[in-house]
């Protein structure tokens, strides 16, 4: 734990299925050894049957799962704790429920091209996510606005250079595990 306030941060790492999130995020936490959360881990059973079965899900569907994932890093927050969570965070709502009341949330937009999204989907074999619903993640994804804390990030499928290209945008290297220069 830290206690220099300007140290804490939650970074969400959001984006379509099959950009990367989680690889990237596991990535930035070994970098910094913060707290982790796979986001989809807290998807109700709901969720995860409707997105077995191929159906995308709605807004309604989501606002459980995103305050769940609120609440995760507000623990965080009231601890003075970092942390990397992978999320999609598609609509600009969503991030701004995932900020609310919650002042040391930032975004890691990863943008993949979708030709490339639909293959990484194609050869998925351990994922509730399907191809077939791609384009439904592709039409409800809002790019970061200009007031929202983040950045965005285009990646063209190498993990390694993604990973070095994140520490720099997030100011992340050089480093040490509670987030100090």
């Amino acid at each position: 734990m830290t206690s220099d306030p300007r140290a804490v941060r939650h970074i969400v790492v959001m984006g379509a299925s099959g950009a990367g999130k989680t690889t990237l995020a596991q990535g930035i936490v070994d970098a910094t050894g913060w707290d982790f959360l796979e986001g989809d881990e807290l998807h109700p059973p709901e969720n995860v049957a409707k997105m077995t079965s191929g159906r995308p899900l709605t807004d309604e569907d989501r606002w459980p799962w995103l305050r769940s994932v609120g609440e995760w890093i507000s623990e965080r927050e009231a601890k003075g704790e970092p942390a990397v969570i992978a999320c999609s965070a598609l609509r600009r709502v969503y991030r701004d429920l995932l900020r609310e009341g919650r002042e040391h949330v930032e975004f890691l937009m990863i943008e993949v091209p979708a030709e490339e999204l639909h293959r990484r989907l194609e050869e998925r074999t351990d994922h509730y996510m399907k191809a077939s619903m791609l384009q439904s993640q592709l039409d409800t994804l809002e790019p970061l606005e200009a007031d929202e804390p983040g950045v965005t990030l285009r990646s063209g499928g190498d993990e390694g250079q993604a990973l070095a290209d994140a520490l720099v945008e997030l100011d992340l290297q050089g480093r040490d595990q509670a987030g100090r220069a």
